[in-house]
């Protein structure tokens, strides 16, 4: 939800890291965002779960990158 939010308000990902136990938003909109963007017009909870796995797992890798790091990621801005 923390990635979903800031890019649905067009803000700047390449400085953000996922921050685990730090609540943002209301669970009602956490799960209007995960349904904006799951792709599905009515998605049942096992498409929405599914989203959301595979998300985080994609997110987590992006974020162990070399090519994300601080380091790096300043010479591929936007990767």
């Amino acid at each position: 939800y923390q990635y979903l939010s800031r890019y649905k308000l067009k803000k700047n990902l390449d400085c953000f890291t996922f921050v685990p136990g730090k609540t943002e938003g209301t669970e009602k909109e956490c799960l209007e965002c995960l349904m904006e963007f799951c792709g599905r017009s009515n998605p049942s909870w096992t498409e929405i779960s599914n989203f959301t796995h595979f998300l985080n797992f994609q997110l987590r890798k992006c974020e162990n990158s070399v090519f994300c790091s601080p380091v790096v990621g300043g010479q591929f801005c936007g990767f």
